[in-house]
C-alpha cells in the first residue's frame, strides 16, 4: 500500500517538476477506485452539487451534504489526500464562521485541508484558518460560487487588466497562509507565470499544463454528466452510455424471461416435503 503524500511532498514534486494529478470523488466507490490507481489527491468539490445531487449550481450545498460526502470518501480513500471544498457562506460571512466550519470538516470527516474560493476578499479567513492549526488551498480563476458575479461559467484573466488581478489574489494568498492554489479556467501562460511567482504548489483545472499539477472532476472525466461538458475536459470514458445499455438489458432481460435464471437463487435446504407441509399450515 502506497504512503500518503503530505505537503512536504507536494512541494517536493513541485521542486522536482512532477506533476500532481487529482480528481473530484463524492462517494465511497469512486473515492476507492481513485486510491487504488494512484491519485496524488482527492477533492470532495461542492460540485457535487450538480454531478450528484442534481441542483443547477453549486450555491444550495450544505456543510452536511459536504461532510457527509467527504466522510464516505475517506473511508473509500484512507491513504490518500483529501481536499474539503468548504460550501458558499461557510465562511465567507466572518472569520468565526470560516474557523468553526473548516474545523468541522477535520473533526467530523478528517481532511487533510479545506479549500475556499476567492482572493484577496477571503485572505482574512485563509489566515484565520492557518493560524487555527489548519491548512488551506486557494482557488481563484473562475470560482463557481462567484459566478454570477463573472458573468457566468466563463474563462479569467484572459486581458491584462484581470490578469493583473488574479496575480495580485495569487501573491496575497499565498501570503495569508495557504499552502497551496487552484486556478480554474485562465490561460495557461498567466498559469504558468503563477506557478513561477508562487513558492507553493499550483494546481490547474481547465488552466494548461505550465503548473504543478492536474485536477478533473470525476463526472466529466468518466462521461458521467451530461448537462455541459468545459471546453478542458478530456472524456477517458463514456459511463453514462454504459450504464444506459446495461439499464436497458436489464429491463428486456426481466420482461422477457431471461432474468433471474436459476443460477440467481437461492434454493431450499430442507426438503421439498417438508417446505410443502408448511405450505399447507397457510393454505
Amino acid at each position: 500500500m502506497a504512503r500518503k503524500k503530505g505537503i512536504l511532498d507536494f512541494m517536493k514534486m513541485k521542486n522536482d517538476g512532477e506533476q500532481a494529478v487529482w480528481v473530484t470523488a463524492y462517494d465511497y466507490p469512486t473515492a476507492s477506485f481513485a486510491e487504488q490507481a494512484g491519485m496524488d489527491l482527492i477533492l470532495v468539490g461542492d460540485s457535487l452539487g450538480m454531478v450528484v445531487l442534481g441542483y443547477g449550481s453549486t450555491i444550495p450545498v450544505t456543510m452536511e451534504e459536504c461532510i457527509s460526502h467527504c466522510q464516505a470518501v475517506r473511508r473509500g480513500a484512507p491513504n490518500t489526500w483529501i481536499v474539503g471544498d468548504m460550501p458558499f457562506l461557510s465562511y465567507q460571512i466572518s472569520d468565526q464562521d470560516a474557523v468553526k466550519n473548516a474545523g468541522r470538516f477535520h473533526k467530523e470527516a478528517n481532511v487533510d485541508c479545506v479549500k475556499l474560493e476567492g482572493g484577496r476578499r477571503v485572505c482574512s479567513q485563509i489566515r484565520a484558518i492557518t493560524d487555527a492549526g489548519m491548512l488551506v488551498m486557494g482557488h481563484i480563476g473562475l470560482t463557481p460560487q462567484s459566478s454570477g458575479q463573472l458573468g457566468g461559467f466563463k474563462a479569467q484573466g484572459r486581458d491584462v487588466k484581470s490578469a493583473r488581478e488574479l496575480i495580485l489574489d495569487a501573491i496575497a494568498i499565498q501570503e495569508a497562509g495557504a499552502y497551496a492554489l487552484l486556478l480554474e479556467a485562465v490561460p495557461p501562460e498567466l498559469t504558468g507565470f503563477i506557478t513561477r511567482k508562487l513558492e507553493i504548489p499550483v494546481y490547474s483545472i481547465g488552466a494548461g499544463q505550465p503548473c504543478d499539477g492536474q485536477l478533473l472532476i470525476s463526472g466529466d472525466m468518466l462521461g458521467m454528466f451530461e448537462m455541459f461538458t468545459p471546453k478542458f475536459v478530456k472524456k477517458y470514458a463514456n459511463m453514462a452510455e454504459i450504464e444506459v445499455n446495461a439499464f436497458k438489458q436489464y429491463i428486456n432481460d426481466v420482461k422477457t424471461g431471461l432474468f433471474p435464471t436459476d443460477d440467481h437463487v437461492y434454493h431450499i435446504l430442507d426438503s421439498h416435503e417438508e417446505f410443502e407441509s408448511l405450505f399447507k399450515e397457510f393454505s
